[in-house]
């Protein structure tokens, strides 16, 4: 079974930067991975996604401003944010191992991570 561990999250003024990383478990493999958000009372979003080492997709809100990068010998994922702004306050989630059916679902994602609080204050 796939662990996933998140870390990095914290507390930020607007237009500061968090790095957050996801630890994936020994032996797990996955082509694409991925980072949602969920804010307060809303559903869970898809941030950004990485496919195969290279290509990447952002949503709009954060295209620009945040980079999802992989270190593959350490089997690490990184979700660099960059000029945070308040309405980037979310639990941050990573994902691994898409079973089709759409990439911004979540329920098309099998393994999650606990998930990881970030603030952004004004």
């Amino acid at each position: 079974q796939v662990q996933l561990v998140e870390s990095g999250g914290g507390t930020v003024q607007a237009g500061g930067s968090l790095r957050l990383s996801c630890t994936a478990s020994e032996g797990s493999f996955s082509y694409n991975q991925a980072w949602f958000r969920q804010a307060p009372r809303k559903d869970r979003e898809l941030v950004a996604r990485l496919f195969h080492k290279t290509t990447t997709e952002y949503a709009d809100s954060v295209k620009g401003r945040f980079t999802i990068s992989k270190d593959i010998a350490e089997n690490i994922y990184y979700l660099q944010m960059n000029s945070l702004k308040p309405e980037d306050t979310a639990v941050y989630y990573c994902a691994l191992n898409y079973n089709g059916g759409g990439y911004s679902n979540p329920y098309n994602w099998r393994d999650w991570g606990q998930g990881t609080q970030v603030t952004v204050s004004s």
